[in-house]
């Protein structure tokens, strides 16, 4: 089998598909490693480790496409990289399709067996490669709001933990997943007021009884959505159907009544955002302002830290390698069915029901 590791070229992606140490246990089980030069420079790993590891490096992207059977990715394939998808190619990485109808038509075209890691799910309904980046994409989004509160940024100036004497400032997380208890623990822990809703309440009994009343959990409804963004100095939008495009659970009528200078992230705009007035923007210019509040949706956040990101996808992505190496594809996706979940398009068709249902297959 070859495995082809070809750079990341969306704007600002930091993170690899394949360290060093990946790589030798993929050429130890008899792979064919190719690796665009640099593709790992960014998360801290270089063109020389991959060497020692047992890597061919290939200059041209293009040559690495044409000789894989498996192309392994971080961010799903962008329009530049389509005429590069070999007819009846294997891709295993984030594919979200369900943003993505112009990925599935050139993924249908091309017979490609598309392996999405965020549908990749565990015997226990977990599902163990989207987790480390919702993790990760959760303990950023405070960081990232803290930063455009700052006045220098536009924001309104509101230090989140605040002083002795004054307020800390109001952070609101919708959706208490992975992504969501992990801001509601970094907001915690810089000492802001953290109120968090969900309609699961047994998420909301978890964080409440591991907060001891430091949280404010409440029910997901209009009502509280409407009271508490509108007091947000931080809204965190963290609502995840897997696979499925994010509903819309804030609206612009709310948003609107938020102070100026409050600041919104949508983690969730990998899957299409689940607040009305957000749309996708870049590590290059990260932010917009609708009505008077700053808006932040940059759908590759964990990119910020790629060492960190590499080192946590990778962890969770090795074992489906490793099996897929060492098994073949066809075998491993007959023997294990948590990969097998994974897989959105084969033979022509979208195969993963949520894929299929947003994009009108179904």
């Amino acid at each position: 089998m070859t495995i082809g590791v070809p750079k990341e070229i969306k704007i600002g992606e930091t993170r690899v598909s394949m360290t060093p140490s990946l790589c030798r246990r993929c050429v130890g089980l008899g792979a064919r490693v190719l690796i665009q030069k640099s593709a790992g420079v960014t998360a801290g790993f270089t063109d020389a480790e991959y060497r020692q590891a047992g890597a061919t490096l290939v200059g041209d992207a293009a040559k690495i496409w044409r000789a894989a059977d498996l192309i392994l990715k971080v961010k799903e394939p962008l329009p530049a990289e389509y005429d590069r998808l070999r007819e009846g190619q294997a891709l295993f990485t984030y594919l979200h399709l369900a943003a993505g109808p112009e990925l599935a038509r050139v993924l249908l075209k091309k017979n490609i067996l598309g392996i999405a890691y965020e549908t990749v799910e565990g015997a226990d309904g977990s599902f163990p490669l989207l987790k480390p980046m919702s993790q990760i994409a959760g303990r950023l989004s405070i960081q990232i709001g803290a930063y455009f509160l700052q006045t220098q940024h536009g924001g309104s100036g509101v230090l989140l933990g605040g002083i002795p004497g004054t307020m800390p400032g109001h952070v609101v997380v919708v959706g208490a997943g992975n992504s969501g208890s992990h801001a509601v623990q970094m907001a915690v822990g810089m000492g802001a007021r953290v109120t968090v809703l969900d309609l699961d309440p047994r998420r909301l009994e978890t964080l409440d009884m591991e907060y001891r009343g430091r949280v404010v959990t409440l029910m997901s409804n209009p009502a509280n959505l409407q009271n508490e963004v509108a007091d947000a100095d931080l809204l965190i939008g963290a609502v995840l159907i897997p696979a499925a495009k994010a509903p819309t659970v804030v609206t612009k009528r709310m948003v609107a009544r938020m102070r100026p200078g409050s600041v919104i992230v949508d983690i969730a705009i990998d899957q299409g955002g689940c607040i009305e007035s957000i749309r996708p923007t870049s590590h290059e210019k990260p932010v917009y302002r609708e009505h008077g509040v700053i808006h932040y949706a940059v759908p590759n956040m964990p990119a910020l830290v790629g060492r960190t990101s590499t080192l946590g996808l990778t962890q969770a992505t090795e074992p489906y390698v490793v099996t897929i190496v060492s098994r073949g594809l066809e075998r491993a996706l007959a023997e294990q069915e948590s990969l097998r979940r994974g897989v959105n398009t084969r033979g022509g068709k979208i195969t993963y029901p949520a894929v299929a249902k947003a994009l009108g297959y179904a």
